[in-house]
C-alpha cells in the first residue's frame, strides 16, 4: 500500500496496490505446524504416537519427542526461522517469550542447527519477575515451561526476524500454575471427565471425549498514528484520561454495521491474511457501535486453541496497524461517553462425534441430555459465580462494566421464555 504523508492525516491519500488474488484455502495454516504438516513431515509411527498423546493425554517418550523436534526444526528453517521460543501466558494479560538460537557450536569456529526433544518439551525461564498472586516468594526464581501438544507451534515474523513459537504452560518448581493456560488445561480435563461420565450414564456409550469450544470475539478501536502520538495518555495507558466529547458520537447509531471505509477495509484485509496464515479461522468483520470501533470474530475452536489464537489476533491487530499508520487500541474503555470494547466469549460443549451438547433441538423439553447439561451449566454459574467474575476482573474491564453499556458488573443467566418455562414445569412436576 503506497501512501503520501501530508501533515494533516485527513488529507492523506491511500492508494491500494491490487495484488493477485490467492484463495484462502491455498495458504490457510501455512505458518503452523498443524496436523496436516505433522503428517507430512513425521514418520507414520511417530505421527500416530503423537496423536495418541494429544487425544488421550498420554506422555510422549523421549525418542518420539526427539523425532518431532527434528522435524519441527527442519520445517522452521524452511520458513526462515533462526530462533525458537517457548510462548506462554503469564498473569499479565499478554504473552511472553524468550528466544534461543537453533545455532549450536559443533567445533572451533563452526555451528550447526540443533533442536532436541528436551528443548521442545521443557524450558526453564526465570519466573521471579512474573506475577504469581502471592503464591510464592520472589526469591524462588525457578520456573518451567512445558510444551502444550494440543496447540500447534507457529511461525512468528517481526521485521526481518523469524521465530518458531511453541505454545507452553508455565509452572513453578513445585507445580503451581504461574500462567493462565495451566488452569484452563486443568479445567478442560476436569470438564471432559465429568461430561463423559454423565453421557455414559445417559446411555451414550460410544462417547470418549467432550470438548470445550470457544469463539472469542475481539473489539478494538483504530485511530491515526499521528493523532495517537499527540496523546500521551493513549501512548502510556492505552486510554484517554482527559478530553472533550466529540461533536458527533454514537447517538445516531449509524456506525454499527455501517459501510466500512476504504482505509479500514484494507487494514482488515491485511489482518485477516496474517491470521489465515496462522490457521486462525477469522470469519466476521464489521463496524461496532462507537466511532472508529470495529470487531473481528472467529469460528468456534477447541477452547485451548481459541485462547491462544485470541492472543495472536490481538498481536496481529497491533502489528498490522503500524503498517497502515494506525494505532489499534485494545483497552476495554479507551474513551469516555462512548462504548468500550468487549471480548464476548461464545462457549459450548461437543462430544467426539461433533454433537453440540447445548443444542436444544426442535423439542428441548423431550431431550434429557440437553436438559441435564443445561441445568448443570446454570448450576455451575450459580455455584461458581465468584470464580467466573474474578476470571474477567481487571482494572480495564471493571472500568468498562456497568453504567449504560450492555454488560452489567454482575454474573447472571438469561435462558429466554421457552427454556425458563420448561425448567419451571420440571420444578413443579407438570
Amino acid at each position: 500500500m503506497k501512501k503520501t504523508t501530508p501533515t494533516i492525516a485527513a488529507e492523506r491519500q491511500y492508494v491500494i496496490e491490487k495484488e493477485k488474488f490467492v484463495p484462502v484455502s491455498e495458504y490457510f495454516g501455512e505458518d503452523t505446524f498443524n496436523d496436516e504438516m505433522m503428517k507430512e513431515k513425521l514418520p507414520k509411527d511417530t505421527f500416530r504416537k503423537l496423536m495418541e498423546a494429544i487425544n488421550e493425554d498420554k506422555t510422549l517418550d523421549a525418542e518420539t519427542a526427539n523425532i518431532v523436534a527434528h522435524a519441527m526444526k527442519e520445517w522452521a528453517l524452511e520458513k526462515g526461522a533462526t530462533h525458537f521460543a517457548h510462548w506462554f501466558q503469564p498473569m499479565t494479560g499478554i504473552t511472553a517469550e524468550k528466544h534461543d538460537a537453533f545455532a549450536d557450536p559443533c567445533g572451533p569456529g563452526a555451528v550447526i542447527e540443533r533442536f532436541s526433544g528436551k528443548q521442545l518439551v521443557q524450558g526453564e525461564p526465570d519466573a521471579s519477575s512474573f506475577p504469581s498472586g502471592g503464591i510464592r516468594a520472589t526469591f524462588e526464581a525457578r520456573g518451567y515451561t512445558a510444551w502444550d501438544m494440543s496447540s500447534p507451534a507457529f511461525i512468528k515474523r517481526n521485521g526481518i526476524s523469524t521465530t518458531l513459537c511453541i505454545p507452553t504452560a508455565f509452572i513453578s518448581y513445585t507445580g503451581q500454575a504461574l500462567d493462565k493456560k495451566t488452569p484452563l488445561l486443568r479445567s478442560i480435563r476436569a470438564l471432559n471427565n465429568s461430561a463423559v461420565n454423565m453421557l455414559k450414564l445417559l446411555g451414550a456409550k460410544n462417547v470418549t471425549k467432550v470438548h470445550s469450544n470457544l469463539g472469542p470475539e475481539q473489539e478494538y478501536f483504530l485511530i491515526d498514528m499521528d493523532y495517537y502520538y499527540k496523546r500521551q495518555d493513549l501512548v502510556l495507558g492505552g486510554r484517554t484520561v482527559v478530553g472533550a466529547p466529540p461533536a458527533k458520537g454514537q447517538e445516531l447509531e449509524d456506525q454499527y454495521f455501517g459501510s466500512i471505509k476504504e482505509r479500514i477495509s484494507s487494514y482488515m484485509h491485511d489482518v485477516e491474511e496474517e491470521l489465515f496464515k496462522l490457521g486462525i479461522p477469522a470469519k466476521t468483520r464489521h463496524n461496532e457501535v462507537a466511532p472508529s470501533q470495529y470487531e473481528i470474530a472467529p469460528v468456534y475452536e477447541e477452547a485451548n486453541i481459541a485462547v491462544d489464537h485470541n492472543q495472536l489476533v490481538m498481536d496481529t491487530l497491533k502489528y498490522v496497524a503500524r503498517k497502515h499508520r494506525l494505532a489499534a487500541l485494545l483497552h476495554e474503555k479507551p474513551f469516555a461517553k462512548i462504548n468500550g470494547s468487549g471480548k464476548h466469549v461464545n462457549w459450548s460443549l461437543s462430544d467426539n462425534h461433533d454433537n453440540n451438547l447445548l443444542n436444544p433441538g426442535q423439542t428441548p423439553q423431550d431431550s434429557i441430555q440437553f436438559l441435564v447439561f443445561l441445568i448443570a451449566t446454570v448450576r455451575a454459574v450459580y455455584k461458581h459465580a465468584d470464580i467466573l467474575r474474578a476470571a474477567v476482573a481487571s482494572y480495564g474491564n471493571d472500568h468498562r462494566l456497568g453504567a449504560n453499556e450492555a454488560p452489567p458488573a454482575i454474573i447472571s443467566v438469561f435462558l429466554g421464555e421457552q427454556l425458563t418455562q420448561i425448567l419451571s414445569n420440571i420444578e413443579k412436576g407438570t
